[in-house]
């Protein structure tokens, strides 16, 4: 093994981490995306029950389909990001692993201050 593998290992881990982390974001925004099509829903659904709308079965039916089309999409992107997290954590892991297996020296003779 060469000094240059444990290094180019090492950048590798934090060019996943780094997309890791994008796709967690990704998920909080959907998520976010989620709780504003819940409230959506029950806010169109009360004006519905309320006849504010009037009697209309399709602002029934379309606030429905929001609360549960956020419910599932919240679900699935908790779950993704649960799992984007445990991957970042299993790479932040491995990384300290490889730092810590580089064999680093000590130089003695540099100057204590620059200026």
């Amino acid at each position: 093994m060469t000094d240059d593998e444990p290094t180019d290992e090492i950048a590798e881990i934090e060019r996943r981490i780094e997309a890791l982390a994008e796709a967690a974001e990704q998920c909080r925004k959907f998520i976010l995306a989620s709780k504003i099509a819940i409230a959506s829903g029950v806010a169109l659904l009360l004006i519905a029950i309320l006849g504010l709308f009037g009697a209309s079965l399709s602002a029934l039916l379309g606030s429905i389909a929001l609360i549960l089309g956020g419910i599932v999409s919240l679900g699935s992107n908790v779950s993704t990001l649960r799992q984007t997290h445990d991957a970042i954590a299993a790479a932040e892991a491995l990384r300290l692993r490889l730092i810590g297996r580089i064999d680093l020296r000590v130089v003695h003779d540099a100057p204590v201050k620059l200026m």
